[in-house]
């Protein structure tokens, strides 16, 4: 916790450097233009408050003459002002809620930027941080941040300007206070009483409400941690069903529900002193100036107009000076979620410093100028240091097969290494110059939508042609699917993992890529059926360079190399033909 305290002004301050460049960024002339209409706007706010503080005193005193003319005349004024108070406010809140949406559109496409480029969004789950559920941080802590710090700059700007002005009112209809037995008068105490006010019921706000911060905070990360908990929950629906582990999944769910209830009552707490303090100070503001200056009126020293409007005008000021206190919790919201977009967004830029390092201290992806995959003095290691394996020396050159085995932990490091998404370690992996090179991962990523959709992925659904797709699917076992390529329904969740290993190599027969690297995506098969597999990759894409993780040793004979990789061992390199491998020295 006092970490967390210690890093808050750091991460204020971080939010402040990340959110400036939308005031200096391309479009600032129509956003300083939209400011400055909400500040006109806002002025004409406090002008009408100002007027309706004036038609106050006037009513009172037409009603204290018992005047009908001057009663109509001031319920002409009334609607006037009415009309004009509806049509600003409305004004006001369109140009501020077109500001909101245009800050959180930039932030969120900031974010969006950094979390989705070079392996972000995948990196982050290996790296210590406060980064926890970066998309809740995206979609929501964003809209939080932008969202209430607009509207509580408008308020504070709102709260000066009625401070301002109506400071002038009071002191001139409160007229001044002779301290009884004593020649001293006080000129506009009633100033000087609202200051006093506002002061003790600031003061009294913030130290019951000190706790409201941390615990807001705790709150919305627990509330996200049950929002994630239930989505992958529902991600893994028919795993958990086929496993029986509803009730594991409905504990898990309860204990981070009881996380969110600790984390309610923390808060409830916090605003137990703000609220129950609040409810007294609001019920006693509007009889507290009448109860003062009632006996200047009963003295005759000034109308019941000049009370009621001196009695509203302390209600304004103090209104404005308790500003603070009266936003205590937004400002405590506010504060919590622009922490954590500031989190999230220094955590990414550390991912950012890594890759540009020395090549010392990160393993350095580079493109060759021959057709060839070399690695080149490569140690792996896992995101805390630990060494996985090193001094890797491999060339694979343009058409050969090679099947790597050994560790999955290591095997797993080198794809991810090659594909770019694991800087963790060091040396060179230098890639071939004439194409980038396909991965194909154990269970393929299949997006809602049609299944021409998901198969020409990330290319565009009509990308590629009919024909060339019903033949994928045919070479992929998968040619009962090709009625449904305009169906739209979530594969991934709906077809066994088999199928999908299929669908992934259907969209590899699609894409036809002259390297394709895969990790175990025919694991799933049976062994005559990942035989037949690979013997129809060789066969229909027959120049495509294959380099394939699998721990079946019954698939050797499919390949021209084999690679053995195991933790902290010297790795080797063996030449295959259909009968053995051989030890080569590499």
């Amino acid at each position: 916790m006092s970490h967390q305290q210690s890093s808050g002004p750091r991460l204020s301050w971080l939010f402040a450097n990340l959110v400036m460049p939308y005031w200096r960024s391309g479009q600032r002339l129509k956003v300083r233009g939209c400011i400055g209409l909400i500040v006109a706007l806002t002025l004409c706010q406090v002008g009408l408050a100002i007027w309706a503080s004036y038609w106050n005193r006037a009513l009172f005193d037409a009603l204290e003459a018992r005047s009908l003319d001057d009663l109509l005349r001031e319920i002409a004024t009334f609607a006037l002002i009415l009309g004009l108070t509806m049509l600003v406010t409305a004004l006001h809140l369109h140009f501020k809620r077109w500001l909101q949406l245009d800050w959180r559109r930039w932030l969120t496409e900031l974010l969006l930027d950094n979390w989705l480029q070079r392996g972000h969004h995948y990196q982050l789950q290996y790296t210590s941080g406060e980064h926890d559920n970066p998309d809740g941080r995206i979609a929501e802590d964003i809209r939080i941040a932008t969202e209430s710090a607009i509207g509580l700059a408008h308020s504070l700007l709102y709260s000066i300007l009625i401070l301002g002005s109506f400071i002038d009112i009071l002191h001139s209809v409160s007229g001044s206070l002779n301290i009884p037995g004593t020649s001293i008068v006080v000129p506009g105490y009633l100033v000087i009483l609202a200051f006093l006010y506002a002061g003790a019921g600031t003061v009294f706000g913030l130290l019951l409400g000190r706790p409201l911060t941390r615990a807001t905070n705790w709150l919305q990360t627990v509330e996200a941690n049950l929002r994630f908990g239930l989505a992958r929950a529902r991600e893994k629906s028919e795993a958990i069903a086929l496993m029986r582990g509803e009730s594991s999944e409905h504990a898990h769910a309860s204990r981070l529900f009881g996380d969110v209830g600790r984390g309610w009552y923390r808060q409830t707490l916090g605003y137990m002193g703000i609220v129950t303090f609040s409810a007294g100070y609001g019920v006693l503001l509007p009889v507290f100036p009448i109860l003062v200056a009632a006996p200047q009126y009963i003295a005759g020293a000034m109308t019941l107009g000049v009370l009621m409007q001196a009695a509203q005008a302390f209600q304004r000021l103090t209104s404005a000076l308790s500003w603070p206190i009266d936003n205590l919790g937004e400002m405590a919201k506010c504060r919590a979620s622009a922490d954590r977009v500031a989190t999230l967004y220094c955590d990414m830029q550390k991912l950012t410093e890594l890759a540009s390092q020395p090549v010392e201290h990160r393993i350095n992806l580079l493109h060759g100028r021959t057709c060839e995959l070399v690695l080149k003095d490569l140690r792996l290691a896992s995101p805390d240091g630990e060494v996985l394996v090193e001094n890797l020396n491999v060339t694979i050159r343009r058409g050969e097969r090679i099947l790597i085995t050994g560790d999955p932990a290591v095997t797993i490091s080198l794809f991810k290494a090659v594909a770019g998404l694991w800087p963790w370690g060091n040396g060179e992996i230098l890639l071939p110059d004439d194409a980038s090179i396909m991965f194909l991962p154990q269970r393929p990523f299949l997006p809602d939508g049609t299944l021409q959709t998901a198969l020409s992925y990330p290319y565009a659904g009509d990308h590629f042609s009919a024909e060339a797709i019903h033949r994928a699917l045919e070479c992929a076992g998968m040619a009962w699917l090709a009625p449904r390529l305009q169906e739209v329904d979530s594969w991934d969740r709906n077809l066994p993992l088999r199928a999908q290993q299929r669908l992934g190599i259907a969209r590899l027969f699609l894409h036809n890529p002259p390297w394709v690297f895969i990790e175990e995506a025919t694991d799933a098969f049976d062994p005559k059926g990942e035989a037949a597999m690979l013997e129809m990759i060789h066969r229909e894409l027959p120049n495509t360079t294959q380099i394939t993780i699998s721990f079946h040793s019954e698939l050797d004979h499919h390949y021209t190399r084999k690679l053995i990789l195991n933790r902290l061992s010297e790795p080797r390199l063996l030449v295959c033909s259909t009968e053995q491998c051989q030890l080569r020295k590499h």
